[in-house]
């Protein structure tokens, strides 16, 4: 959707980063049979004001009368569409290991708008076999047309398997392996290691800070309705 990807640009980064976390909370709300939500609301459970909810949320253009909180189903179909939830993408994964099995197996997997097209490894023994109702191809195989790679290989590996990706015109890759990536412009790398995450939840625990103030962590577990009023 065209109007989605021109919105999408214009987000930073810090809030691209906290809509998946909005969606969560508006998702939890709908839900519990709530029909409206407002900035204080979404502000409280997610651990940002409500003043950066609404800068945000400003982004995605006009979602209602200010005063009146957030229809729960426009504001969620509007967030996916800035996240491109709208847009098909197909999806393979690289490394069945026991993350890769994980995350294949993991119901929370794919948003919506992905389907899993392939899953590839390089030991024999793992080749051929199936995984979440795919069977697993050699990675020496040619790599089909897809969106999306996702990388679950051991660090030494890791640059030699996104270049097999890069070279199957794979312009997004979200690397699992403890890896900085080269890749040539034009193709977007995410990282996610667990070991940093724990690092910054460490740091927030030593600190008193962030999710300790009832922020992103609490949220995903969805807290009853409050009285907070004002978009």
């Amino acid at each position: 959707m065209a109007t989605a990807r021109l919105r999408s640009r214009k987000l930073s980064e810090p809030t691209i980063s906290r809509l998946p976390v909005y969606q969560r909370i508006v998702e939890g709300w709908a839900a519990q049979g709530l029909q409206r939500i407002d900035s204080s609301q979404i502000g409280e459970l997610a651990g940002v004001t409500a003043t950066t909810v609404r800068r945000d949320l400003a982004g995605l253009g006009t979602l209602g009368t200010r005063g009146a909180g957030y229809d729960v189903t426009v504001l969620n179909e509007r967030i996916g569409e800035a996240l491109g939830q709208s847009i098909h993408c197909d999806v393979i994964v690289v490394g069945m290991g026991n993350l890769g099995r994980a995350l294949v197996n993991s119901t929370n997997f794919l948003v919506r708008g992905a389907t899993l097209a392939a899953l590839y490894d390089v030991d024999s023994k793992v080749v051929g076999t199936e995984i979440g109702g795919q069977v697993v191809r050699s990675f020496s195989e040619p790599l089909p047309n897809a969106t999306v790679g996702v990388l679950c290989v051991p660090a030494d590996q890791a640059q030699e398997a996104c270049n097999r990706l890069v070279a199957a015109n794979v312009h997004a890759i979200l690397n699992f392996a403890p890896q900085v990536l080269t890749v040539p412009l034009g193709t977007a790398v995410h990282y996610v290691d667990f070991s940093i995450e724990l690092q910054i939840l460490m740091y927030h625990l030593n600190n008193g800070t962030g999710p300790l103030g009832g922020g992103v962590l609490h949220s995903l577990g969805i807290a009853a309705a409050t009285n907070h009023r004002g978009a």
